[in-house]
Formats: structure tokens, C-alpha cells, sequence
């Protein structure tokens, strides 16, 4: 196993161990406060107290580690797990992406495997925008353009889906990309100067 396991990648792919997991399992969320289950007359014993803080933070670790073993069962929220989704779906692990970006390669990739069409090209690029997209056919020139209408300006993570596009479409075909930006009539319409006046001319293009 030392040769999959080299440069990095276990990073992504070992399971947690309570050694592993540092302070996230501290907080409200995941603390037990065990004193209270035992008869009143402990309550105020330093011995018992100690020995109950301590059987608590183990439980709690071991509450943290059943839910993060859990979000490994979910694209949505796994982390170290989502190399077992890349190995399931042949997408090589690159641990130099947020775990954003990989989620987004893997559910193109996911949505991306079947006959190629109009339908198909638009889920894998709303999987990686986050938004609604139409993709306008130009059939006469062979190409396509991907318009996306759900958010404005350039969605992040562009070069992952140039990616995918280039992978599933059609060699012979062309694509561009057309994006949606906030006109200066709504900005005038719609804002006041206070709204306004601390934001730059890029973050207006992109106001909701």
C-alpha cells in the first residue's frame, strides 16, 4: 500500500482515527457532559469530575468520527473520502484543488457519462457554475456557446470545466462561453450611492 499512498495522497484517503482529528471534535455540538447521568453527590467531586471530562472528550471524539466517517458517503461533504469517489470514477486526485473544485470535477464527471447532447453539456456546466446555464446550438458553423444565465460574471472554476467539455463533446465541434453581467441601467435604477460607494466597478458587474 506505501506506493498509493505516497506523495500526499493518504492525505485525502486514510481513515480518521481519534489522533487524527485534532480539536474538531471540541464544541457544543459534539460535547457530553456525562456528570450529569450520576447521582448528585459527585456532582461537586473533583475526582469524579476528572474522570468524567475525560471519558467525555473521548466520547465526543468518537461522535466526531462517526459523522466525518459518514460525509465520506456524500460527495457534498466528503474530504478525505474524496479520493475513493476519484478512483471510482477515474478521475485522477489532485490534492492541490479545494475540495469545491473536486467535488465539481466529480459530479461533471458523473453527469457528463452517456451520449453526448444539448442536455447533457448543460448539466455538466451547471455541475460546475452552480447555476443555470443554456447552451445555444450553431449548428451551420459547428459550434456551440455556454451561456450562463443562474449567476453573473465568470464562474471559479473555469479550467475544470474546459476540462469536461473537452472531454465528453465531440472533436469536430467548437464551444465559447457567454456571461451575464449587471448593467449600469440596473445599477442606476435600482442602487443608491450608499449602496454603492465602497465597491469597485468589478464587484458591481457581478451585484445580484
Amino acid at each position: 500500500m506505501y506506493g498509493k499512498n505516497i506523495y500526499g495522497t493518504i492525505e485525502y484517503s486514510k481513515s480518521s482515527s481519534p489522533n487524527d482529528i485534532g480539536e474538531k471534535y471540541k464544541g457544543e455540538k459534539y460535547k457530553v457532559d456525562l456528570i450529569k447521568y450520576l447521582p448528585y453527590y459527585y456532582h461537586n467531586c473533583d475526582t469524579m469530575k476528572s474522570i468524567q471530562d475525560a471519558n467525555s472528550i473521548e466520547i465526543s471524539k468518537l461522535k466526531y468520527s462517526i459523522e466525518d466517517t459518514i460525509n465520506q458517503f456524500f460527495i457534498d461533504t466528503a474530504t478525505w473520502g474524496l479520493s475513493r469517489f476519484e478512483s471510482l470514477f477515474n478521475v485522477e486526485t489532485d490534492i492541490n484543488k479545494t475540495y469545491e473544485e473536486r467535488r465539481e470535477i466529480l459530479k461533471a464527471r458523473i453527469r457528463g457519462s452517456g451520449t453526448v447532447t444539448k442536455e447533457l453539456i448543460k448539466n455538466v456546466a451547471q455541475a460546475f457554475s452552480g447555476g443555470e446555464v443554456e447552451v445555444i446550438e450553431d449548428s451551420s458553423n459547428y459550434n456551440f456557446i455556454i451561456r450562463f444565465i443562474g449567476i453573473r460574471g465568470i464562474p471559479k472554476n473555469m479550467q475544470g470545466l474546459i476540462n469536461a467539455i473537452e472531454e465528453i463533446k465531440p472533436a469536430h465541434l467548437g464551444y465559447s462561453f457567454k456571461y451575464t453581467y449587471t448593467t449600469w441601467d440596473f445599477i442606476e435604477k435600482n442602487l443608491i450611492w450608499n449602496d454603492v460607494k465602497s465597491q469597485t466597478w468589478d464587484d458591481l458587474k457581478i451585484y445580484e
